[in-house]
């Protein structure tokens, strides 16, 4: 999750800077534990409404830090109008019309043309009626409450579809575990929500209009995929909402927020507008994110794919091999996926032994294609939860596996790479070729700095072989890249896609090209400059049909 632009200004700061971490206490006072990550701390931004908002220090989940009571809820939201409360959809209006279209023809696309609904939402929602006449059979129509309480679900249903609802969950975690077991094997949820990372929160920051005493908790989306995926969802897709409004449909909307310097110039703007002027329509993004996915099977142990290229890799495959075998990766199991690709100095003998070993799948191809084509290939056999690239010499440490895997079994982060760096710029250190290694240092500076650029983030080390995501990250990515720009394009299109990386240090010797480094001085650089303009521009992903 993006950082805060806005430092706390009600003293919830230390003393540098940083957001002070506290207690989470619930309505009972007892400490309230993240639904995503577990964490019971939680580093405090600013007051609005009366409010705390805070953040999950492991996982980003911005929340409420004292969920209001339904006694004192009156109190919190004291800014409101009278007329203010839970249900936020203009059944009649234009605008929620069109969005319930779009979110059954989302159904459609998941592949879900017909079946039973769960429609978890506000009481005269228009997507019930639109469902109905598309043919689905909305058996149950539900507020959050009632999921929550102690309402005979009649499951199981081929689709659940809960609208703007989530948020407003007293535990976002148990709601999602009945939501999953509402859902046949397979079956397709639809889910709406504010999301923190969109340009309204970002452009209006604690004027966004979403920030209300009754929603408790603001995802993203890499922490509405963490909370899916923790409790049985895969296949997560995430696009912004993009609604056609007018203004008359935004002043009604404002009426039923809290009091704010931007809901009043609404309302300024609305009686001002000449009347012909207020029913124009504009479609852009707005504060909305639409989520779907699919019911998966919860294994009892995650399992870790670690994809192992290897060509010509004779003097150090052994080594590697007993090394892996050995590894344990605490809380999770593992499988090992080798693609030798035709090696010429008796590596694919090796290879082919270790296919005896259990958890171990071997993929011979019949020529060598490069390293990326190669780990392409891996990436496809990988039935883990849990992704890990591993080069088959012995630059990396295998003792780094815990720490860059647990963020992930944690669900703090999807996304990890194991940057090199460890304080000196220098990593590469040629005894026999000084030369050739500030050469090397200076351009991974360069394309670091390339790609930060490009893509405005701040890694340190993006091109670092350890690169640790989860499998449901890959969804909807298609690659085509062969060598080593593979680094760059695997990279560029999950931070595209919306994961930002967490980068953690790990042990790490480079060794020479006398030593088997196969880096083209001349080639490889110019793939890399390639494929880091070209990914910025084109279209990375797409809902598979």
């Amino acid at each position: 999750m993006r950082t805060w632009a806005k430092a706390p200004t009600d003293g919830g700061a230390t003393a540098g800077g940083t957001p002070a971490l506290q207690p989470a206490p619930s309505q009972s006072g007892v400490s309230s534990p993240c639904p995503i990550c577990g964490e019971e701390r939680r580093a405090y931004l600013f007051v609005v409404h009366g409010l705390q908002i805070c953040r999950c220090p492991g996982c980003g989940l911005v929340t409420l830090h004292a969920q209001p009571a339904a006694a004192n809820a009156a109190d919190a939201s004291a800014a409101a109008p009278a007329n203010a409360g839970p249900a936020m959809v203009c059944a009649d209006s234009g605008t929620e019309l069109e969005a319930a279209q779009r979110y059954v023809r989302s159904l459609k696309l998941r592949g879900l043309e017909r079946g039973r609904l769960l429609l978890v939402a506000a009481p005269g929602h228009p997507v019930a009626a639109e469902a109905k006449s598309s043919g689905y059979d909305v058996a149950l129509h539900i507020s959050i409450a009632e999921l929550e309480g102690d309402t005979d679900l009649k499951g199981p249903y081929d689709g659940v579809v809960v609208c703007h609802q989530l948020e407003k969950a007293t535990d976002a975690a148990a709601a999602a575990r009945r939501l999953q077991n509402a859902l046949r094997p397979g079956g397709v949820l639809l889910l709406t929500a504010p999301s923190i990372e969109s340009w309204p929160r970002s452009f209006f920051g604690q004027q966004w209009t979403e920030w209300r005493p009754e929603n408790r908790y603001y995802f993203g989306p890499a922490t509405a995929q963490s909370l899916l995926l923790k409790h049985g969802f895969e296949h997560i897709w995430v696009t912004p909402d993009r609604r056609r409004y007018t203004l008359r449909h935004v002043y009604r909307r404002a009426v039923t927020f809290p009091r704010t310097t931007l809901t009043r110039l609404i309302r300024l703007l609305f009686h001002i507008t000449p009347p012909p002027f207020r029913d124009m329509s504009l479609r852009f993004a707005c504060s909305g994110m639409i989520v779907t996915a699919t019911r998966a099977t919860l294994r009892e142990r995650p399992l870790c794919s670690i994809v192992v290229p290897a060509y010509n890799e004779h003097a150090t495959f052994p080594a590697l091999m007993k090394g892996l075998l050995a590894k344990e990766i605490p809380g999770a199991d593992k499988e090992i996926i080798i693609v030798e690709s035709n090696s010429t100095d008796g590596t694919r003998d090796l290879v082919t032994a270790c296919g005896q070993h259990p958890g171990v799948t071997v993929v011979l191809q019949d020529r060598p294609r490069g390293k990326g084509n190669a780990v392409r290939a891996g990436l496809q056999q990988a039935r883990g939860d849990i992704v890990l690239i591993q080069d088959a010499d012995l630059e990396y440490d295998l003792n780094d596996y815990d720490a860059l895997v647990e963020p992930l079994l944690k669900y703090r982060a999807a996304f990890v790479l194991g940057s090199r760096h460890g304080g000196n710029w220098k990593m590469r250190q040629f005894t026999d070729s000084a030369g050739l290694a500030a050469y090397l240092n200076v351009g991974h500076i360069f394309f670091t700095f390339l790609v930060n650029t490009l893509y405005r983030q701040r890694m340190k080390d993006p091109f670092t072989m350890y690169k640790v995501f989860r499998r449901d990250c890959l969804y909807g990515l298609e690659f085509e890249c062969n060598r080593f720009d593979f680094d760059f394009e695997l990279v560029i299109k999950l931070v595209r896609k919306g994961y930002t990386p967490l980068e953690l240090p790990v042990n790490y010797r480079s060794r020479s090209f006398k030593e088997g480094k196969k880096v083209r001085m001349v080639r490889d650089p110019l793939t890399w400059i390639r494929a880091a303009i070209k990914y910025r521009f084109v279209r990375i992903s797409r809902l598979p049909r």
